[in-house]
């Protein structure tokens, strides 16, 4: 009996540092186990792949009610970063320098680093056309292994039968 090939595909619709890399840790184990990948970037997304923002991603404290101070290194149980600290000036270039340290500390390679290996594994890159054209960019704006730019109803057509993953 023949078995299908196992399919996946996310669509990542966030620009922060922190949203990039559920996509990017996930579709590597998926190469890894020999599923095929296409990641569908869209919105705030397309920073993952645009020239200009790939190596600026950055993680903003401020509603982030998720940004313990344990990953600042205090004990457990302590509270997050409060709001206001978050609006003082250099707090989000201190938690993304923070963030990319401890990224870096695990052994995971910066986004782009990231993006690259995954292409030359075999994954499927594509810009989604309306934030495409909302946000006035071309193809020649996107890193190399972008494939195209397709409409959401293409991207159906070729995830068809893939499990689907919305980060």
């Amino acid at each position: 009996m023949e078995s299908e090939q196992r399919r996946i595909a996310f669509i990542c619709s966030k620009g922060d540092l922190d949203m990039a890399y559920p996509a990017l840790v996930m579709g590597w184990a998926a190469l890894g186990n020999g599923i095929d990948v296409t990641v569908f970037f869209t919105f705030w997304g397309m920073d993952m792949i645009s020239k200009d923002r790939q190596k600026h991603l950055e993680l903003a404290p401020v509603a982030n009610t998720s940004m313990k101070m344990r990953l600042m290194g205090l004990p457990t149980g302590t509270l997050g970063i409060p709001n206001l600290m978050g609006i003082l000036p250099g707090m989000t270039a201190f938690t993304s320098w923070f963030m990319k340290k401890k990224i870096a500390k695990v052994g995971a390679p910066p986004v782009d680093e990231y993006l690259q290996m995954m292409v030359d594994a075999g994954a499927h890159l594509y810009a989604c056309k309306m934030s495409v054209d909302m946000f006035g960019l071309k193809k020649e704006d996107f890193v190399e292994g972008v494939e195209d730019i397709v409409t959401a109803s293409d991207f159906m057509d070729m995830t068809e039968g893939s499990q689907i993953i919305f980060i």
